[in-house]
């Protein structure tokens, strides 16, 4: 950790997580100017009494809060081992400064269960007297017919100790008859004290009370499989540097099925074997019973899992089980990179191109660069991995930033990638096809009902947004100046929300002329219809954000799909990412350039990564598979690139696209984006900014420092609160954090406007 200077401190005197919201601030002594970092543990006087306390240093400032007379001093610095809070504490205060928040915001970020919601207790029954008093006992009970006690006697028996609700309630007991036995010292009842497993929840919510579902559970002598040669010289080459103590970043870049998941394993593996613990983040779409019982089936009770459908209480018992050492490892989103492990010596991120590992709060947090810093101040291993890779992550392993691993082939020998055909829906509509549902699809989803195989329909709804299209063409309505498309608005003009460029809905396309333009716009449900009046004796189970929406809903749908209850699923993007279903051997895209609609530079990467992880989940066994891509842009090179499962040939494109517009990771974005519920105060505030931005030569002689904005939001207004964005770019990361801060002073003074900023590099 960096030190500091500063010459007063904001501590925390308790890290109990209900304490995080009073921070007391005491005087720096001279002698410890420049040797104090955030996170470190200082002793402090606390109290009238002037007791000696621990603290933790949240911050360094040099802004007295309170009259400076009145301040205490530090006493001085704990010389101990950093803990896990030390280390929490510094990657919030990292936080704070790469990203731009409240370093209170930060703490509850890294900090973020309040208290403790404790679980009801369960209680139990034990027999602890000695051979000869429970033979008096049980004789005793037998002469006077104690029909109560002789019935709790056989049980105990049986079996000792016994749980205290099912036992009272089985035997017909009351706790006026168990009274008389506690008092003589016959039994006793007993408060188990237990955490929550979630690992459990996930098994009832899957098996329910159905037999069928008993060989799904960890069976004894379960073997991992065997690694190809490919996974075993990624896994020892990585665990032969761990070692040897090197700890760059490694990316692990291998196709859908190549077995990533495998190598994950084999390296927590040998971590945790060194008393190590591990990291495990994937996003909590993929965050499923049947993904998370490969691991455990692995490493049995020493890992567990947080997501956010849990409950408060069982968030709050997985934090406690790291904290104390229960468990080795944790599976979770992003939230879970904060964990309390004292010993954490390796982080996992798989599907590392998801914007789920991007925060949406402040501090706007990308995951990915906060388990970078988290494992460079804990002396931990970071390993990302995914089929698609991020532009930003492959840039950085072409560069020799990170290293490079390639899987290039499936995991398991006679599994080969899905065989994708391009259907052009233009075509389809010359043809009078009016369906959703192509020729060549409704042909193959013909074949696989006949065959007892399964199928997977998706409609491709990831950053979609009110856009207008032509069905003759294909052509969605672009701005003339950043190549993004229009966002139609509810008074029927079309804007772009980078450069503020507007101009009214044609009524015919601009392109070929057709007059059949219009909104975009179909859903699950719809569909889901139309498939069930297409083919009557298919069973059909739909996923989405309805039929989810309870606690395990994602679990009981998907699992009753791998049970073979359903021969086709619907859904959205979340019913093809990282699922593994062996009897599935056709995926259909129904409308798959909707995310090349989106209006940001990201929008052909996106599309790119979600055709290509669909395409992973067909032929995953022996039976090979099909994937149909309907489309009406067929010849985009996202488009094509994915049917090929091309990923250099989409990334070398794609980088020149940028290189040419200036978007990242060619260069940095800074995105600033501010609002108010007040729209009056917002445009003071884009006009402070705008005149900002208009020093930038003179502030940075000789740089090139373009900026677009202010401009409205692609959504201006939500929940009755105004936005504006600017948007500034430069390769140069100091000079986007100084205009940052540049930004935030410029703001200081205006009342009600807040502030978020997004950096892309």
């Amino acid at each position: 950790m960096r030190t500091l200077r500063g010459i007063y401190a904001n501590i925390i005197i308790d890290i109990s997580h209900e304490s995080v919201d009073r921070v007391f601030q005491y005087r720096v002594p001279e002698r410890l100017w420049g040797k104090l970092a955030a996170g470190q543990q200082v002793y402090i006087p606390f109290g009238a009494g002037n007791r000696r306390r621990k603290g933790y240093v949240v911050e360094l400032t040099d802004r007295p809060e309170y009259e400076v007379s009145k301040l205490k001093e530090i006493e001085g610095i704990v010389r101990e081992s950093v803990t896990a809070q030390s280390q929490l504490i510094w990657l919030a205060w990292w936080m704070k400064e790469r990203y731009g928040s409240t370093m209170n915001q930060a703490l509850k970020t890294v900090l973020p269960v309040k208290q403790k919601i404790k679980e009801a207790p369960k209680r139990q029954i034990r027999l602890i007297a000695k051979e000869d008093a429970f033979r008096e006992a049980l004789a005793l009970a037998q002469r006077r017919k104690y029909s109560a006690r002789l019935r709790l006697f056989s049980l105990l028996k049986e079996k000792n100790p016994v749980p205290y609700d099912q036992t009272v309630n089985r035997l017909n007991l009351t706790a006026a008859a168990l009274r008389p036995l506690e008092e003589t010292g016959l039994i006793r009842v007993e408060v188990v004290e237990k955490y929550r497993n979630p690992l459990l929840e996930m098994k009832r919510l899957l098996a329910g009370e159905r037999e069928e579902a008993a060989e799904a559970l960890p069976a004894a002598g379960w073997q991992p499989p065997v690694l190809n040669e490919q996974q075993r010289m990624v896994s020892q080459t990585i665990c032969r540097e761990y070692d040897q103590g090197i700890r760059r970043t490694c990316l692990i870049h291998g196709i859908t099925g190549s077995g990533k998941t495998e190598v994950y394993m084999e390296l927590i593996s040998h971590v945790t074997a060194q008393e190590k613990q591990a990291i495990l983040l994937i996003p909590e779409i993929s965050l499923t019973w049947q993904t998370v019982m490969r691991f455990y089936l692995r490493f049995g009770n020493r890992v567990s899992v947080l997501h956010s459908r849990m409950s408060a209480g069982e968030r709050y018992d997985q934090y406690e089980r790291a904290r104390t050492g229960d468990i080795d490892m944790i599976i979770g989103p992003r939230s879970a990179l904060f964990a309390p492990f004292e010993r954490l010596g390796l982080i996992i991120i798989d599907e590392e191109h998801e914007n789920a590992y991007q925060s949406e709060l402040a501090p706007r947090y990308d995951a990915r660069e906060a388990a970078g810093e988290l494992a460079r101040i804990s002396g931990a291993l970071l390993v990302l991995g995914s089929a698609t890779p991020s532009m930003e992550s492959y840039t950085k392993a072409l560069l020799g930033e990170y290293r490079l691993f390639k899987l290039t082939c499936r995991a398991k020998a006679d599994a080969a990638l899905a065989q994708t055909e391009i259907v052009d829906l233009r075509e389809e509509l010359r043809a009078k096809n009016r369906s959703i549902f192509s020729r060549r699809l409704k042909e193959l989803l013909e074949d696989r009902l006949s065959k007892g195989e399964q199928s997977m329909l998706f409609i491709n709804r990831r950053g979609y947004a009110n856009f207008v299209s032509c069905r003759s063409c294909g052509e969605a309505i672009k701005c003339p100046h950043c190549d993004v498309t229009l966002t139609l608005h509810r008074d029927g003009s079309l804007m772009c929300h980078y450069c503020g460029h507007r101009i009214a809905q044609p009524k015919l396309c601009p392109a070929c002329g057709s007059p059949y333009i219009a909104p975009f716009g179909t859903g699950t449900q719809k569909i889901e219809e139309m498939a069930a009046k297409m083919f009557p004796k298919a069973r059909i189970l739909r996923m989405d954000m309805d039929t989810t929406s309870k606690k395990g809903g994602h679990q009981e749908i998907l699992s009753a799909f791998a049970r073979g209850e359903a021969d086709i699923l619907i859904g959205t993007q979340m019913i093809v990412k990282g699922h593994d279903f062996p009897k599935v051997t056709l995926v259909g895209a129904l409308a798959a350039d909707l995310s090349l609609y989106a209006p940001h530079y990201q929008c052909s990467e996106e599309t790119f990564e979600l055709l290509t992880q669909a395409a992973g989940r067909a032929g995953r066994s022996s039976i090979p598979g099909n994937m149909v891509i309907q489309t009406y842009q067929p010849d985009h090179y996202s488009i094509q690139m994915a049917a090929r499962q091309d990923y250099e040939g989409f990334y070398e494109q794609e980088m020149n696209y940028r290189r040419l517009l200036g978007y990242p990771p060619a260069v940095g974005l800074l995105t600033l984006q501010i609002s108010d519920h007040r729209e009056d105060r917002l445009d003071r505030a884009a006009g402070a900014l705008a005149a900002m931005a208009e020093t930038f030569p003179d502030r940075f002689p000789g740089k090139q420092i373009p900026f677009i904005g202010p401009v409205n939001a692609p959504v201006y207004k939500v929940n009755d609160i105004y936005r504006k964005i600017l948007y500034i770019k430069n390769e140069n990361y100091d000079i986007l954090i100084h205009i940052r801060k540049m930004a935030e002073a410029c703001l200081e003074g205006l009342e009600g406007v807040a502030l978020q900023s997004d950096l892309d590099l």
